[in-house]
């Protein structure tokens, strides 16, 4: 199956709600069956945040291509045949724990440097969008394989991207902003759709074989969705509800104690001045726990904006001052999963306009939606 055939859409299609999007049936009072009734469809006709998922597909390929490129220098000494850790001793573990990596498969230098030049193609694929169903399977491979290998070398950044991109394979990530979406708009345009005589009933049945199988892909893209900010909701939560009950939190001097440690001074004389201000010390201690108690229960209304601008100056702020980027990144790009899709198409229209103010109406043009090949389903998730 590919991801340029299940990737036509409407021209004219109605907004897709996202994870966050407030709905016009909760200005009126629907009883329960009602409710049931819209929820299904939702589930099984109109797959969710398409623009949220690319984000997600596209950030997270982006930060395990630049973490691989980041720590080739050292390679060898964490996952290669120069690692203390050993395949042997690696596959005591896995044999524990069920884990499993193909870096074990051999100890030869040449096998390992072949593994990693191809994470780091499947990685940029992965990014781009390219045979995106085909290679999130092989990119979910590789985060599990380096993970795996150097498991005792792992962050909570490490853990939320490996999550991430194992939800990520049954979604439909590659179906905006990639080369595969660019393909089929070249494909729709240029009309080389082409369409095989067939009697009446060979045709109906291909017909009804191939709507079960768009909403067999819809249900799963959005099944994956849900499970992401559900993911994502259970993380927060359950980080302030343990902050909670720390005294250092309820005092306000977790973060006094956190700049002074050794390994989180990336900068020590930014950590200094930083740490010569106790009040605004206590003031982020009380709102970090406030903001991870409070996010799963702002969702479904107009509060979560605010909140995910102060989560994303939470996360800066981890990155630069205690120096977990990797961390910081992975969470910034799962937090994009629960703006809108009509946030990410306002943000397409303003980066197309520059363009067709420059003259360039090719690209104007390719960004537009291709006609529906099936009817039956808005939009089809791929």
């Amino acid at each position: 199956m590919q991801q340029a055939e299940e990737t036509s859409t409407p021209a004219t299609s109605p907004s897709r709600p996202g994870l966050g999007d407030e709905r016009a049936s909760a200005r009126t009072p629907q009883r329960t069956p009602e409710r049931i009734g819209t929820l299904l469809t939702l589930l099984l006709e109109r797959p969710i945040s398409l623009y949220a998922a690319a984000v997600l597909r596209i950030g997270y390929g982006f930060l395990y291509l630049a973490f691989l490129l980041r720590e080739f220098p050292h390679r060898n000494e964490i996952w290669g045949p120069g690692s203390p850790w050993t395949p042997a001793l690696a596959k005591q573990l896995f044999d524990q724990t069920g884990w499993a990596s193909i870096l074990t498969l051999s100890d030869s230098r040449a096998y390992f440097e072949v593994c990693y030049t191809a994470a780091l193609v499947i990685s940029a694929l992965f990014m781009l969008g390219w045979r995106t169903r085909a290679v999130s399977v092989l990119f979910a491979v590789v985060v599990t394989s380096f993970h795996a290998k150097a498991i005792y070398m792992t962050d909570g950044g490490d853990t939320l991207i490996l999550l991430m991109v194992l939800y990520l394979v049954v979604t439909a990530c590659g179906r905006r902003w990639s080369l595969d979406a660019r393909r089929t708009r070249l494909r729709a345009s240029a009309g080389k759709t082409v369409r095989l005589p067939m009697d009446q009933a060979s045709g109906e049945l291909r017909r009804h074989l191939r709507d079960a199988r768009l909403t067999v892909v819809t249900v799963l893209h959005n099944c994956g969705m849900l499970v992401i900010a559900a993911q994502v909701c259970f993380l927060y939560g359950s980080a302030g509800l343990y902050k909670v009950q720390g005294a250092a939190w309820g005092n306000g001097t977790a973060l006094h104690y956190a700049l002074n440690l050794d390994v989180f001074q990336p900068w020590p004389g930014l950590s200094a001045m930083a740490d010569e201000h106790d009040l605004l010390l206590a003031i982020a201690c009380y709102l970090t726990v406030l903001l991870q108690v409070a996010f799963p229960f702002v969702l479904f209304s107009r509060l979560k904006y605010p909140v995910l601008t102060m989560l994303l100056g939470m996360h800066v702020g981890i990155a630069v001052f205690l120096g977990l980027p990797l961390f910081s990144g992975a969470m910034i790009v799962a937090d994009a999963a629960f703006l809108p899709d009509r946030f990410y198409r306002s943000l397409g229209r303003l980066w197309r306009r520059p363009v067709r103010g420059s003259g360039s109406g090719g690209m104007a043009d390719a960004s537009r939606e291709p006609r529906a090949l099936v009817p039956a389903q808005s939009e089809p998730a791929g």
